[in-house]
């Protein structure tokens, strides 16, 4: 007896109805929250956190006070994904861009939101999964450490950081003050294969 095989596809469909109004909750809070920083021109305990990979990008990074320590985190595409978490107490970062890119049926959407003026933050954390830039630093030492807990067998420290031309790919941002000057959001489509 032959068994006859069959195949059969099951299509994902997203519900527009429910995609628009979270997407659009989504930008109104933000707008509210960059309205707020723009008002006051500064913002406190800013954590930029479960909206999965953003980048990051400046013309420079002048920083104090710097620790890095691998870690796994949180993606958008996994639960547990090998990052590194950056710390700096105090840093100004020179013509800022961020921004996060979204698929909207066919097409992409980015928002983003850049400052034109230099920025200034302090208790910054971040983790990344990729860092690319020209990078300086002062007093720079990596160490090993012995422990069971592999995130702590390996840190690296320094006095004072700079990164120029820089590129990063981020999972999760945190400032404890942020001071953003000519800051500018935006929505818009792109092109993008």
């Amino acid at each position: 007896m032959r068994e006859k095989r069959q195949s059969v596809q099951v299509k994902g469909k997203t519900n527009k109805k429910v995609f628009w109004t979270s997407f659009i909750s989504g930008i109104m809070l933000l707008a509210v929250l960059l309205v707020s920083i723009g008002l006051s021109g500064v913002a406190y305990a800013v954590p930029l956190a479960g909206v999965g990979d953003f980048y990051v990008e400046f013309d420079k990074l002048e920083g104090t006070g710097y620790t890095f320590y691998p870690k796994m985190g949180e993606t958008s595409s996994e639960a547990s994904a090998p990052e590194g978490t950056n710390l700096i107490d105090k840093l100004t970062i020179t013509n800022l861009k961020l921004y996060k890119d979204f698929k909207v049926g066919d097409q992409w959407i980015r928002v983003k939101i850049t400052a034109s003026k230099p920025v200034q933050i302090t208790g910054l954390q971040q983790d990344a999964s990729l860092i690319q830039a020209n990078a300086q630093f002062s007093d720079l030492v990596l160490k090993e450490n012995y422990s069971n807990d592999w995130t702590k067998q390996f840190k690296q420290t320094s006095s004072k950081i700079t990164l120029g031309s820089a590129k990063l790919k981020t999972h999760y941002l945190f400032q404890k003050t942020i001071n953003m000057n000519g800051m500018k959001l935006t929505v818009e489509k792109i092109d993008k294969k």
